[in-house]
C-alpha cells in the first residue's frame, strides 16, 4: 500500500451547532468505510466550532471518486444548517506515513 494523496477539509460550525456537526461526522464513518479507494478517513474536533476531516488515498482516481461520493453530497445537504461558512477543502500530497 502506497498512500500518497490526501484531502483535508476544515469545517466551522455555526454557534451552538458544534455537537450536531460532530455527530454528523461520526455518522459519516460508515460512508467512508464503504468507499473502496479511501485508505484512511479521520474526522476530528479542533474546538467547539472547528472540525475537520482528513482522508488518504493511493490514487488520484480514488480521491476523485471520494470527492464525487456520498460524504460530500451529505455534507452539502447539512451545510446550510450546520456550517458558518463553506468548507475549506484542500488536496494534499502525503510526504511520509507510518
Amino acid at each position: 500500500m502506497t498512500v500518497k494523496l490526501g484531502l483535508l477539509a476544515l469545517l466551522e460550525a455555526k454557534l451552538g451547532k458544534g455537537d450536531e456537526l460532530g455527530a454528523f461526522l461520526e455518522a459519516g464513518r460508515a460512508l467512508a468505510v464503504a468507499e473502496i479507494g479511501t485508505v484512511t478517513w479521520y474526522a476530528f474536533k479542533i474546538s467547539d466550532t472547528e472540525y475537520g476531516i482528513f482522508d488518504s488515498f493511493e490514487t488520484e482516481d480514488a480521491r476523485q471518486a471520494h470527492l464525487q461520493g456520498e460524504i460530500p453530497t451529505a455534507l452539502g445537504q447539512v451545510a446550510p444548517d450546520l456550517l458558518a461558512n463553506d468548507p475549506d477543502i484542500r488536496t494534499v500530497d502525503v510526504i511520509a506515513v507510518k
